[in-house]
Formats: structure tokens, C-alpha cells, sequence
């Protein structure tokens, strides 16, 4: 009705607290056709509100109410869980661990894979979590590594000038010795990017295992 007020958010504000990804990422799938709102697809400026419900591509989801509290969680993640929301092999996830929270969801900014441990940093806020991950922020994440095989200064040197791996070009902003000896020698690296599997894939790049 024209003049009175629009109720609900905007849609790309809606998805991107609720983890679905930043707004620009939300705006483009709109701009795509991939966003539905009660099976209408979505058009830019659109609102919502709690209880609609939205199809991101193959995702589902329904509109929660605002969170009144923003929450961080620290996480020591063991060996031995993955990082995924529900595993079909019905292996033990973080989420399992952590438990769910009273209002919203647990989203969790970035990963470890199943062999690994170390923090992991959980919010119930989307864009908060968008905004850690992306790459354009920076954000420094260090990892230990052990490795098997003889290291080279030249290995190093590459490793920091960067290699090229199957999903673009990585490198390690920096690398330390952390001690050991053959097979257990470790080194302390850092990463800006943290893309899934980066750390294993630059050393492999170089030969190592």
C-alpha cells in the first residue's frame, strides 16, 4: 500500500547476519535469480521477516528475528572432529561440541580440517563471521606444521614468494622454525587468506609431506 511503512529488513541484510554469506555476495545472487522469498523470486530491496521463508540456491532457510546479543565463542578443537554442520559418516562435528545457542546459530569463521587442532573462533553473527573470513581484511591466522622430508632454503624462499595451487596462487606471509629434527621438524606459518586445505597444499606444491 503506497505510504505506509515497510515492515521486516532488507533481504541481503537478513541473510548475511544469519551466515549466508556478505551483503554484495547476497546482493549478486538476487541479481542472479538464484534468492526466492515464499517461492517469489526475490528482487533488490525486497524485506522480510520472521517465519519467511527463503531459498538460496539449494539452501534453505527460515527468517529469524534479530539477534539481541551478539556472541563469540572460543573453541579448542581437537584431532578427530571435522568442521562441517552435520557429517553423513556421522562422524563428530565442532557443532556436537559446542551446542546449540538459544537464539540463531552457531557459524563458525573458518576451519580446520580432521587431522588438525588448534582455536577455532564461533559467532551467532553472519556478517561479523563474513567479515573475518574475507580475504580482503587480511586478517593473520598461524598454524604449527610439521613435515616430513628435508626443507631447503629455497623451499622457504618459495613458499614465501608464492606457489601456485589448483584453486589459485598462495604463499605464507611468514615461516618459522619451531625445532625437531627429520621426521618431526616443525615450523610456525602464517596466512592471510586461510582458504580450505591451503597449508597442506603449499607444502605439497613444494614436494614435501
Amino acid at each position: 500500500i503506497p505510504g505506509e511503512p515497510v515492515q521486516g529488513e532488507r533481504v541481503q541484510k537478513a541473510l548475511a547476519r544469519m551466515g549466508f554469506g556478505s551483503r554484495r555476495e547476497i546482493e549478486r545472487l538476487i541479481d542472479e535469480g538464484k534468492i526466492r522469498i515464499n517461492g517469489q523470486l526475490a528482487k533488490a530491496g525486497d524485506h522480510v521477516q520472521a517465519g519467511d521463508k527463503v531459498n538460496i540456491g539449494n539452501r534453505k532457510a527460515v527468517i529469524k528475528s534479530e539477534i539481541n546479543r551478539i556472541r563469540v565463542l572460543l573453541y579448542n578443537k581437537p584431532e578427530g572432529e571435522i568442521c562441517t554442520r552435520k557429517d553423513e559418516q556421522g562422524r563428530r562435528t565442532v557443532f556436537d561440541s559446542i551446542g546449540k545457542i538459544q537464539q540463531g546459530r552457531w557459524i563458525s569463521v573458518g576451519r580446520l580440517d580432521i587431522n588438525s587442532s588448534g582455536l577455532l573462533l564461533f559467532t551467532n553473527y553472519g556478517e561479523l563471521a563474513n567479515h573475518l573470513m574475507h580475504p580482503s581484511r587480511e586478517i593473520e591466522r598461524e598454524y604449527a606444521v610439521r613435515v616430513l622430508g628435508e626443507v631447503t632454503d629455497e623451499m622457504l624462499e618459495a613458499l614465501l614468494n608464492g606457489v601456485e595451487l589448483d584453486d589459485g596462487p598462495a604463499r605464507f606471509q611468514a615461516i618459522k622454525p619451531a625445532g625437531g629434527e627429520g621426521a618431526n621438524r616443525w615450523y610456525h606459518v602464517v596466512l592471510t587468506a586461510g582458504r580450505n586445505g591451503e597449508v597442506g597444499g603449499c607444502w605439497g606444491s613444494e614436494g614435501l609431506t
